[in-house]
């Protein structure tokens, strides 16, 4: 039924229906208005608690009142408090932010690290992965195989190679294994090789300082004749006017065996001797004859010895974490020699206990060669940029010339050293336990022992050869870096189980490698995926630890795959392959 029509209403009664509404619409407004502020104030609230409870919980993480086990010498207090607070890694949009010239972000790691703190806390009573220890079955399939000759003896006729060999001692290693390898080719006398001083490393010693030069000579005398020192005739040589000197611009990076025949054969020929300056990885690793290739691993593996000095420290290392259980593999003998007897013999009456090595290379030349940016704002650029200056010259004039990538493209392309507070959410996304026994490997750590707050929180059991080893038994290699990094490999390639932070650190390589060679497949080693781990790090302000933890534990797991040396790949790195170890049928 249609409604009726409205009967007209007086100017009065218009005034009033229009006033009734507007009142009530008012008083709607108001109630509102009050609800408004009320739920704002409890959303802002619940979220400053959440902060609050976010920095309460990672600030008893960092009590600097509790001082950690783990010893650490304090970097040159440039960095005030304040300086400190912000010691922890960037993510990358902080790192983004200040490659554009911006103030970085305060967007740290310290949610993901309060979440590993009550994981840890959770798992103590679980039990912890059943391959944390282990590496894969097949790996029990290679077998250590590279001191077996079936070469006749070189007399090295042709004449005398010398080298002197730069960088630090992991560098220097490559390089003897390299000269060994080249005088066999040229069927040449090989002289005990020399180290170069360098301005970083800050070392003056010699091959005799670190390796039994006597062991040496006789291990390899079926295959290089090795002497102590040129021929009195050949000493008064200038090396340089005859054309015998040789350097790293003469011979490219990984030359193949056929350019050393073909270019440097002659000039020993003629002259009797030559001089290699600065030689370090100067020899490919493929394709290269089998023999000469398996030479380079019994080098390597066999052939280099440390001295007793050093072998004696590092049996103490190796007691102090081990007790008194010896390894049932040639390794602590290759390592200590005879001191691994002693060592066994005094070891802990309590029983063995396992322990778990970390490399961490973030020391000031890593951190300022990288040129990564770790957090530390506009102090740490100024501080990194001093010391490239001073240290990596041909790195500054680089920046003046060209366009270098950004601090961001160079972590997300895994570019940059895991700083101390990765490592550790590493370490507790793949499972190690809070009262796990952890041997920290390195020199002084850039930020030191503020940097290292996270990881000695998390893991209180924290050792380095600092506090393992009393000032009298340290004192011997005090000034002496490179006889240092020898405890550092010695307590690394004994542990249990081994983690690195920058895969392409030579130390971590070659102690990954050596853990593979005389292993039996018992010595797993860590060794993260940057790249990935960085595209996982970005996502800290929202990631839940249960996917961090399966998506850490995931590419770990795929780089503990066991597979034959890739080709062209160093074997130092990855001795699996027929040339230094064989294969077992299991």
């Amino acid at each position: 039924m249609p409604e009726a029509a409205a009967a007209p209403l007086l100017p009065s009664q218009v005034a009033a229906g229009a006033a009734a509404p507007s009142s009530a619409m008012r008083a709607r407004r108001r109630r509102r208005g009050w609800r408004r502020p009320r739920g704002l104030l409890l959303w802002g609230a619940l979220v400053a608690f959440f902060f609050v409870m976010n920095w309460w919980m990672f600030s008893r993480l960092q009590d600097p009142a509790a001082p950690p086990r783990f010893r650490l010498r304090r970097h040159p207090p440039r960095a005030a408090a304040a300086d400190a607070a912000n010691a922890s890694l960037s993510t990358l949009e902080e790192v983004g932010g200040a490659g554009k010239g911006k103030r970085p972000h305060q967007v740290m790691l310290t949610r993901l690290l309060a979440l590993a703190a009550h994981a840890l806390a959770e798992a103590e009573t679980r039990p912890e992965p059943k391959d944390l220890w282990k590496e894969p079955i097949n790996a029990t399939m290679w077998r250590s195989c590279s001191d077996k000759r079936v070469w006749e003896t070189s007399e090295g006729a042709n004449g005398y190679i010398m080298i002197s060999a730069n960088g630090g001692i992991n560098q220097q290693r490559v390089a003897i294994c390299n000269a060994v390898t080249i005088s066999r080719l040229l069927k040449a006398t090989l002289v005990i090789p020399k180290f170069l001083y360098s301005n970083v490393w800050l070392d003056k010693s010699q091959f005799g300082d670190i390796y039994q030069e006597d062991y040496f000579i006789n291990y390899l005398k079926s295959d290089v004749r090795i002497v102590k020192e040129l021929p009195v005739e050949l000493q008064s040589l200038d090396l340089e006017a005859i054309g015998s000197l040789v350097n790293d611009t003469d011979v490219m990076k990984e030359a193949k065996p056929s350019l050393y025949v073909k270019k440097i054969l002659p000039i020993l020929l003629k002259n009797r001797v030559v001089h290699f300056v600065g030689f370090g990885n100067r020899l490919s690793f493929d394709p290269i004859p089998f023999e000469l290739q398996r030479l380079r691993c019994r080098c390597n593996f066999h052939a280099l010895r440390f001295i007793h000095k050093i072998q004696e420290t590092g049996a103490l290392l190796v007691e102090r974490l081990h007790g008194h259980r010896p390894h049932p593999w040639p390794l602590e003998d290759n390592l200590l020699g005879h001191f691994a007897r002693k060592s066994v013999s005094k070891g802990n009456k309590n029983g063995a206990s396992k322990y778990l090595a970390v490399h961490l290379r973030f020391e000031i030349d890593m951190v300022a060669y990288t040129m990564c940016y770790f957090g530390g704002g506009k102090d740490e650029e100024e501080e990194l940029e001093m010391y490239r200056q001073i240290h990596f010259p041909a790195l500054t004039e680089i920046k003046k010339t060209a366009k270098l990538p950004s601090a961001a493209f160079l972590r997300s392309e895994g570019k940059c050293p895991l700083a101390p507070e990765e490592a550790v959410l590493m370490l507790a996304a793949i499972g190690f336990k809070r009262n796990t026994n952890i041997y920290i490997a390195g020199a002084e750590i850039y930020g030191g022992r503020h940097r290292m707050a996270a990881i000695s929180r998390l893991y209180p059991a924290l050792v380095s050869k600092e506090t393992l080893l009393s000032p009298s038994e340290l004192e011997p290699f005090r000034n002496f870096s490179s006889q240092l990094a020898a405890l550092d490999f010695i307590a690394c390639a004994a542990a249990d189980a081994f983690a690195m932070t920058d895969p392409g650190s030579q130390f971590s390589s070659l102690v990954q490698g050596y853990r593979m060679y005389y292993g039996g497949g018992d010595l797993p080693t860590v060794r993260p995926n940057k790249r990935r781990l960085a595209s996982i790090f970005l996502k800290n302000a929202t990631i839940e630890w249960n996917e961090f933890e399966t998506r850490v534990k995931k590419l770990i797991q795929q780089t503990k795959q066991v597979h034959e040396r890739p080709v062209a790949r160093s074997i130092f790195r990855h001795p699996r392959c027929l040339e230094c170890m064989c294969r077992t049928e299991n």
